[in-house]
């Protein structure tokens, strides 16, 4: 059975990204992104909004950069290897390989994705990553807090949903950033 994982690079304050819509300040050094490669490594599908999906689609071409660090690299084939479905309205096409599109996240459908056995899924941005929560879909979180303070912005995680967790992890990173991994009590 594959998990529903949620990961979010957030402020201390809570934001993915600043009231200006920035989040340069979340940019993970090497130490973070090679962990982040680790914890994205089983994932097998990758579930987007419109809008991180139009960020993330840099990665079908990372590798190509010159001069590209290991890790980037590193991170290019995970997603490359990855099969996407966005779930947008406003989008016209997909531009990257092995993406699908969908004009309505549909929960029932997730959770027929989730019996079958494979790897794992992940849910990117805070607006879809809500409907998830709010459906009780998500099952672990993957948060990477850095040492920030936005003051407003785009909240990480919902306020109108309540969830018990369980911490499963948490690790330090000499940037200042902190991973801290929870699952979903039931």
């Amino acid at each position: 059975m594959a998990k529903l994982i949620y990961s979010a690079l957030t402020s201390l304050d809570g934001y993915v990204a600043d009231e200006n819509g920035n989040f340069d300040w979340a940019a993970p050094d090497e130490e973070v992104h090679t962990f982040v490669n680790y914890v994205e490594r089983n994932v097998g599908t990758y579930l987007y909004g419109r809008r991180m999906y139009e960020v993330m689609a840099f990665w079908e071409t990372a590798h190509t950069v010159a001069d590209q660090p290991a890790f980037i690299k590193d991170y290019a084939e995970i997603w490359r290897a990855a099969d996407k479905i966005v779930y947008s309205r406003t989008l016209e096409k997909v531009t990257t390989a092995r993406t699908r599109h969908e004009r309505e996240f549909d929960p029932q459908a997730v959770r027929q994705m989730k019996v079958r056995p494979g790897r794992d899924i992940s849910v990117g941005g805070p607006h879809l990553a809500a409907q998830a929560i709010k459906a009780g879909l998500v099952d672990e979180y993957h948060l990477f807090v850095a040492p920030v303070v936005v003051g407003g912005g785009n909240q990480s995680l919902p306020r109108d949903v309540r969830v018990q967790l369980e911490l499963v992890d948490e690790r330090r990173f000499a940037n200042g950033v902190v991973h801290l991994h929870y699952r979903t009590r039931n």
